[in-house]
C-alpha cells in the first residue's frame, strides 16, 4: 500500500500545468507571492530518503510560511520563519530551530538554498553554492534543482498550480 501511495503521489507531482504566482493582497494592500503545488526531495545518502507532498509558500527567504500537506490534503507540517524565529508545527506539537536552513533541514530532510528557491520560482536563475537549477521548465510550472556538493546528491522538483 505504501508503494502504491508513493507511486500516485509521484505521478501527481508531475501532473500540473502553466503556473505564475499568484499575488494576495494583505491588509496594507501590498502584495505578496503565493505559490501552491507539489514537491518532492530525494536525497541519495547511505539510506537513500526521499518526501513527496503539497505545498502552498508564501513569503520570502526573510519571512514566510511553508505548509506540506499529505496526499490526503491534511496539514503534514507548518512552517514559519522571520528575522526571529523559525518554527515548525507539526502533530500537535510546536519546535523551535536556530535558523531557517536547520527548519527545512528537517522539513525536507535536507539543506534548500532558501533565497535561492524565491528566486527559482520567479524565473531568476540565481546561483546557489552546489546547486544547480534547470528553469527550461519555468513557463510549465516545473522546476527541477540538483545538489552535487556537499555530497549526499540530493534533487527537488516542484510542479506549480495554475
Amino acid at each position: 500500500m505504501k508503494v502504491l501511495c508513493a507511486a500516485v503521489l509521484a505521478a501527481s507531482l508531475f501532473i500540473a500545468g502553466c503556473a505564475v504566482p499568484t499575488r494576495v493582497p494583505t491588509a496594507n494592500q501590498s502584495e505578496i507571492s503565493l505559490w501552491r503545488g507539489r514537491l518532492a526531495v530525494r536525497v541519495e545518502s547511505d539510506q537513500p530518503q526521499s518526501l513527496a507532498a503539497g505545498f502552498e509558500l508564501t513569503g520570502n527567504a526573510l519571512a514566510g510560511d511553508l505548509i506540506l500537506y499529505t496526499p490526503l490534503g491534511t496539514t503534514a507540517a507548518a512552517l514559519s520563519w522571520s528575522a526571529h524565529t523559525a518554527l515548525m508545527r507539526a502533530n500537535g506539537d510546536v519546535r523551535h530551530f536556530d535558523s531557517l536552513d536547520a527548519l527545512i533541514k528537517q522539513a525536507l530532510g535536507t539543506e534548500i538554498p532558501v533565497a535561492a528557491l524565491f528566486a527559482w520560482l520567479a524565473g531568476d536563475h540565481m546561483a546557489a553554492e552546489g546547486w544547480t537549477a534547470d528553469l527550461s521548465q519555468h513557463a510549465n510550472g516545473r522546476i527541477t534543482a540538483r545538489r552535487t556538493t556537499p555530497a549526499p546528491l540530493a534533487e527537488l522538483r516542484l510542479v506549480l498550480e495554475p
